[in-house]
C-alpha cells in the first residue's frame, strides 16, 4: 500500500511539474516585418560545428525540403545559392553584412535568405543508452535591407525517460533532424 502511494504521489508532482506557465518564445520574429511579401528565399550552406563532416549538409537538406513542403515560399535551387557564394567570392557565411546579402537577394531573386548553423548532431550516451540529438540554429535575413528578421535556435534528443528506464526505441538520427527542423521553420508560421 506504501508503495502506491509513493507512486500516486510521485505522478501527482509529475504532473503539476509539467503544468507550469507558457515558456517565454525561443525565437525572435521581427513584428514590424510582413512576412507575405516573401515569395521565394535562399538556403545558404550551414556552418558545421560538429564532427560530422556532412551535417550541414544533411540539415540543410532537411530544411529545403520543410520548407517546400509548407507551401509558402519557393526555394532556390541550393547549386545556385553555391554558385552566387563562390562568384562574389564570400567565403565565411556567417560575417555576411548587409551589402552582400542585398547582392546576394539580387543575384538570385529572393526576398531572404536563411542561414545558421549545425551546433550538434550525432549520437549521445547516457549510462548504457546510447540516442541522437540534434542543435540548430536557423536565421532570416531580408535582402532587401540586409537585416536579420527571423530566428530560432532548437534542439532534440538524447535517451527520455521511457527510453532509459523501459528500453523504448529511441528515435533515429534522421527523425530527430526532421523535428528540430520542423518545429523552427514553423515558428516562422505562428504569426
Amino acid at each position: 500500500m506504501r508503495y502506491l502511494k509513493q507512486l500516486f504521489l510521485l505522478s501527482v508532482l509529475l504532473i503539476i511539474c509539467g503544468c507550469g506557465g507558457k515558456a517565454n518564445p525561443d525565437f525572435y520574429i521581427n513584428q514590424d516585418i510582413d512576412f507575405s511579401y516573401i515569395k521565394r528565399v535562399a538556403v545558404l550552406p550551414l556552418d558545421n560545428l560538429t564532427s560530422d563532416r556532412f551535417a550541414a549538409d544533411a540539415v540543410r537538406h532537411v530544411v529545403i525540403s520543410e520548407l517546400l513542403a509548407t507551401g509558402l515560399v519557393e526555394v532556390s535551387p541550393p547549386g545556385d545559392a553555391v554558385a552566387a557564394l563562390d562568384s562574389m567570392k564570400i567565403k565565411n557565411i556567417q560575417s555576411l553584412n548587409a551589402e552582400q546579402i542585398k547582392s546576394i537577394g539580387k543575384t538570385l531573386n529572393v526576398q531572404a535568405v536563411i542561414l545558421g548553423a549545425v551546433n550538434k548532431y550525432g549520437e549521445v550516451r547516457e549510462g548504457n543508452v546510447s540516442a541522437p540529438e540534434v542543435t540548430i540554429t536557423l536565421m532570416m535575413a531580408d535582402t532587401g535591407s540586409g537585416s536579420i528578421i527571423w530566428s530560432a535556435t532548437r534542439t532534440r534528443g538524447g535517451a527520455g525517460f521511457m527510453v532509459k528506464h523501459f528500453g523504448a526505441k529511441a528515435e533515429t538520427l534522421s527523425e530527430t533532424v526532421l523535428h528540430v527542423v520542423r518545429d523552427a521553420v514553423h515558428t516562422l508560421y505562428k504569426y
